[in-house]
C-alpha cells in the first residue's frame, strides 16, 4: 500500500488517506487472527466418530462454538461493507474535497476534472476489492470447517454473498453510488448518510427477490394428519410449503383424510397431497452471475452519470 510507486493524482489520493489505508489493513489482520486462532483452538478438539462411520464435532469442542459465533458475525460485518466503502467515497473522498474547494488545486495542476475524478474511483476501487478480497479469504477458513451448519448455510443472508461473486459486485455498486451522491449533494456527512441509505436499500431489495431469479423445483407426496412427509433433497432452500387440495389449489396449514378427526384439521378444503418448493444447491452459481450482472450494471450506470454530472459542471 506504498504511495512510492504512485504518481500524479493517484499518489495524492494514496497520500491522503493512508490512514484509512491502514485501518483496513488492521481489519483484515484482525479478522485473520480471529478465525485463525478460533480454527487452532477447535482443532485442538478432536472429532468424535459416530453411526456409520460419520464424524461429528465433539460435545466439549469449546473453540469450535466460538468459531461458529465468529463467523455469524463475520458474515454480518462483511454484508456491511458496501455501506461503508459508499458512505466513504462519498463523504471524504468526493463530497468533502468539493464542499471545501480543494480539488480546484488538481485541477491547476494541469488535471483534467476526468483524470481527477478516475483516480479517485480507480484508487478507491484498488483498495476496496482488495481488502474484500482478503477477508473473503479469511472467511474461508473457517467457512471450510462450518459452513452449513445453522445461519451459516449456503443460501443464509452472508454466507451467500461472501462466498461467491454478489459482494465483490456491491463493493464496486457502492463505489459508484458513492461517487454520483457525493457530485450531486456536495455536502459530506449529507452524501454519506444519502449513499448509505441507497447502498442498504438495494442490497435489501435484490437479497428479497434473488430467489424470484430462477424456477423453484417442486416435489409433491401423501399428506399425513399434522405431519410433513416430504423431506428437503441435497440440502436445498425451502421457499414455500403447504398442501394441495383436490383441485389443485395450494393451501396452508395441516393435511386431514375426510375420516380423520377434525381436531387440528382443515374442514374447509379436502386436501389430496402436500408440497414442497425449493432450490437445490445447483441454483447458487446460476443465482450469483445473475445478481452480480444486476449489480454491475448498476455501478455502470451510476458511474457514467458521475461522469456526465462532472463534465456538466466543469466541460
Amino acid at each position: 500500500m506504498s504511495a512510492l510507486t504512485l504518481k500524479g493524482p493517484y499518489w495524492v489520493t494514496v497520500r491522503q488517506y493512508r490512514r484509512t489505508l491502514w485501518l483496513a489493513g488492521a481489519l483484515v489482520a484482525s479478522a485473520l487472527a480471529a478465525i485463525g486462532g478460533l480454527r487452532v483452538w477447535d482443532a485442538r478438539t478432536p472429532d468424535v466418530y459416530v453411526q456409520d462411520g460419520y464424524r461429528d464435532v465433539a460435545p466439549d469442542n469449546d473453540g469450535y462454538a466460538m468459531l461458529r459465533w465468529a463467523m455469524e458475525y463475520l458474515s454480518l460485518g462483511m454484508i456491511l461493507l458496501p455501506l461503508l466503502v459508499g458512505a466513504f467515497v462519498a463523504g471524504p473522498l468526493i463530497a468533502r474535497e468539493v464542499e471545501s474547494g480543494t480539488y480546484k488545486l488538481s485541477l491547476t495542476q494541469s488535471v483534467s476534472p476526468v483524470r481527477w475524478l478516475g483516480s479517485k474511483l480507480l484508487t478507491a476501487v484498488a483498495v476496496a476489492l482488495a481488502t474484500v478480497g482478503l477477508l473473503t479469504a479469511v472467511y474461508w477458513i473457517g467457512w471450510v470447517r462450518v459452513g452449513g451448519s445453522s445461519q451459516l448455510h449456503w443460501a443464509d443472508r452472508g454466507a451467500y454473498e461472501i462466498t461467491g461473486t454478489v459482494l465483490t459486485a456491491y463493493t464496486l455498486l457502492a463505489v459508484a453510488v458513492g461517487a454520483l451522491v457525493g457530485l450531486l449533494v456536495r455536502r459530506t456527512l449529507v452524501a454519506m448518510t444519502v449513499t448509505g441509505g441507497i447502498v442498504g436499500l438495494l442490497l435489501l431489495v435484490l437479497g428479497a427477490y434473488r430467489w424470484d431469479f430462477l424456477p423453484v423445483r417442486t416435489i409433491t407426496g401423501p399428506a399425513v394428519p399434522n405431519a410433513s412427509t416430504l423431506h428437503m433433497p441435497d440440502n436445498g432452500l425451502i421457499t414455500g410449503q403447504g398442501l394441495l387440495s383436490d383441485t389443485g389449489q395450494r393451501m396452508s396449514g395441516w393435511f386431514c383424510p375426510p375420516d380423520a378427526p377434525p381436531s387440528g384439521c382443515r374442514t374447509d378444503v379436502k386436501a389430496a397431497a402436500e408440497y414442497l418448493d425449493y432450490h437445490p444447491p445447483s441454483h447458487f452459481w446460476p443465482t450469483q452471475l445473475i445478481e452480480t450482472g444486476i449489480a454491475l450494471a448498476l455501478a455502470a450506470l451510476a458511474a457514467y452519470a458521475a461522469f456526465r454530472v462532472l463534465r456538466a459542471r466543469h466541460p
